[in-house]
């Protein structure tokens, strides 16, 4: 994703899978504690949905959209942990396994790695 994006523009931005169906809305960006970059998007997926959490490396923002590289159904299908809440770090292990993503190098000089901070909380 690009990492020059400000998280807070992510909010509200129309949310799509692989094939370019909606699958809804961004409704919260979570940060990584130990870089801050942004990391995962809770997307609301219907009027009475859920939020699902979607990795935001490898997805991008194209014009208007974010378009995240995995089919429908298996975003649909993620854990759901509740939004408006810090992500544990066995939350996130749990989303990473989900994807089939590995789990990113922590930064160097980094004892130990805390995930899933939400953009706008101050903790």
């Amino acid at each position: 994703m690009q990492s020059d994006i400000d998280p807070r523009s992510l909010i509200g931005r129309k949310a799509f899978d692989r094939d370019g169906h909606k699958i809804g809305t961004v409704d919260e960006v979570y940060l990584d504690d130990a870089t801050g970059a942004p990391e995962w998007a809770a997307v609301r997926t219907g009027l009475f949905g859920r939020d699902a959490f979607v990795p935001l490396e490898p997805s991008e923002v194209v014009g208007e959209g974010l378009h995240v590289p995995f089919e429908r159904s298996l975003i649909k299908d993620a854990p759901d942990f509740g939004v408006g809440r810090h992500l544990s770090p066995e939350q996130e292990l749990q989303l990473y396994h989900h994807y089939g993503l590995d789990l990113p190098a922590p930064p160097e000089g980094s004892p130990d790695r805390d995930f899933g901070r939400l953009a706008d909380s101050d903790d």
